[in-house]
């Protein structure tokens, strides 16, 4: 087991998972402490890196696309102090974090674990119910239908209109946009059968944001509702495929063909985890040569 403890939150590998948990000093976003423990399983990872600094470095986590609805619901627009996925490092702790990255990276060769996308999520997401206040309203989730309220600031087009219910059938899609500049930022479900998209101000199925404390936390509405939602990777059902689907499936290809392309595959796979630095130079060498003997 390789475990890292410092202010900013602490680290735990125990070969399967990571289990990552916020500290309690006051530079850790509110998000991630609102947020909580977080159990990542080793599939979820795409790699891990550590980046020294003169007064502090940075253990970094990289996810495959599609494992974490909060990555997928944000964009990867969550900044430094809310990102659950990176740690600060005090100097005194840079062995240890060297460390703690060779025992994830040996975990990863090991179980030979690839760095592409998932079809599926691999994390749950926020637990529910929910209630966030930012902006220009207050966002309710229950895990079966988004409740917006709206605040005395939010324009009449909303505030005339009242509460609005979003049962979790109707929406498509959520989208969680931060601040930036003087651009406001938004929490926006798309729902079945509405209008063209306007400006959030005046959406009734957004929440516009200001850049204040508490913005960051629509975020976690934001995954709540995505984790719930079909993955965007997952393929229409067959009987939405029309005739085509009753077709029968081709004929296998011989098993030494399959031997052979999943050796190309697990060595395209090997040069991506070189190229982003899960694996040395040493460690990409010696299972590559491996691979090649079976071929």
């Amino acid at each position: 087991m390789a475990e890292i403890i410092q202010k900013d939150g602490t680290w735990v590998f125990d070969g399967d998972a990571l289990r990552l948990t916020p500290g309690r000093d006051k530079n850790v976003g509110l998000l991630r402490r609102e947020l909580g423990e977080l159990l990542v399983p080793l599939a979820a990872l795409a790699g891990i890196s550590f980046e020294q600094g003169k007064k502090s470095g940075r253990l970094r986590l990289r996810l495959r696309d599609g494992a974490d609805p909060l990555l997928h619901a944000t964009g990867g627009r969550l900044a430094e102090p809310h990102d659950p996925y990176q740690l600060l490092v005090e100097p005194d702790r840079y062995g240890v974090a060297e460390y703690f990255v060779d025992e994830v990276r040996n975990a990863l060769l090991l179980d030979q674990v690839p760095s592409g996308p998932v079809d599926a999520y691999l994390l749950p997401g926020p637990s529910v119910p929910l209630s966030v206040s930012a902006g220009d309203g207050i966002a309710h989730f229950d895990g079966e239908q988004v409740r917006l309220e709206w605040k005395w600031q939010a324009e009449d087009a909303k505030s005339a209109a009242g509460p609005r219910t979003l049962p979790l059938a109707d929406i498509v899609a959520v989208e969680w946009q931060p601040s930036a500049g003087l651009e406001n930022g938004h929490l926006r479900f798309t729902v079945r059968a509405a209008p063209g998209k306007v400006p959030p101000k005046y959406d009734p199925n957004a929440v516009e944001l200001w850049g204040f404390k508490r913005d960051p936390l629509m975020a976690l509405v934001a995954a709540a509702v995505q984790a719930r939602l079909p993955h965007p990777s997952a393929r229409p059902a067959a009987e939405d495929a029309g005739p085509a689907a009753e077709s029968p499936a081709p004929a296998p290809a011989p098993a030494a063909e399959d031997d052979h392309d999943a050796l190309l595959r697990r060595l395209r796979e090997l040069g991506e985890l070189h190229r982003s630095g899960v694996l040395t130079d040493e460690e990409f060498t010696l299972a590559k040569q491996a691979i090649l003997k079976r071929m």
